[in-house]
């Protein structure tokens, strides 16, 4: 896909992976909405410029994306391309506390509601405005998820966290075959340690000793290492239905 002038979501645009990707997505030419429960930082708005709607969304309901869809669309034209990078961590919650109490089903149900049932209602609601447009040099348009590498190494305590970026795993390859009759590509990222304002409110001493257990290059992921990978997704026309790990080499350890 040539991203110059065609119109792009980014979910969790205001921060993190989501705001470096809207970067990368305006200086390639596209113009972007944001969908997010919270702005950019006045800053960052300001350096962002005019080619930047943003729309307060909460991913799970539909009717909130439905109507930042609208706006977007009204302000940049039919929607090609959606990056999801909306999320919230998990509850760190042990199966069985010390005392064997179970965990609390209430907290895996609200992490289960945000990342996955959140990241479907985007996936759907996106894909059908994009089926709407006519396609260009063989596509309509693509779609980029976020997984984790909890997916494939969840550690003591990220049951909730791991399911659903597991699920997200599993759905790619589904989407991306129920989608190809409507000549739309669907593709995962699955960062690993990234430099977020999640990790930023780690002490210093934790985040280097997760940079030093990153193998190559030994330092936390930036999100431009991110946003520099999603962009590459929407580009490559021959790329779908693919769960990409993002992570240095970096295989976590059980905690």
């Amino acid at each position: 896909m040539q991203l110059d002038s065609v119109s792009a979501l980014v979910t969790g645009g205001s921060s993190g992976l989501g705001l470096a990707t809207v970067r990368r997505l305006l200086a390639a030419g596209a113009r972007v909405g944001i969908a997010d429960l919270n702005p950019p930082s006045d800053e960052d708005l300001a350096s962002l410029g005019a080619g930047v709607v943003y729309a307060k969304t909460d991913i799970t309901d539909e009717a909130a994306v439905n109507d930042a869809l609208d706006a977007f669309e009204s302000a940049h034209g039919p929607l090609r391309a959606v990056v999801h990078c909306a999320g919230r961590g998990g509850d760190r919650v042990r199966i069985l506390d010390k005392e064997g109490n179970p965990g609390s089903l209430e907290t895996f149900a609200e992490v289960v509601r945000v990342n996955l049932v959140g990241t479907y209602n985007i996936l759907r609601l996106g894909a059908a405005r994009i089926a709407r447009t006519e396609p260009v040099d063989g596509e309509r348009g693509a779609i980029v998820l976020t997984a984790s590498v909890a997916a494939f190494d969840g550690q003591i305590g990220q049951t909730s966290y791991t399911a659903t970026k597991a699920a997200v795993h599993g759905i790619t390859l589904v989407a991306a075959r129920d989608l190809a009759s409507r000549q739309i590509r669907v593709n995962t990222i699955a960062p690993g340690t990234f430099d977020t304002p999640m990790l930023a409110r780690l002490r210093q001493d934790i985040r280097d000793g997760l940079a030093a257990a990153v193998p190559h290059p030994r330092r936390l992921g930036d999100p431009d290492d991110y946003a520099h990978l999603a962009l590459s997704l929407l580009e490559n026309r021959y790329v779908n239905g693919e769960t990409i790990r993002l992570d240095g080499a970096i295989r976590m350890p059980p905690r």
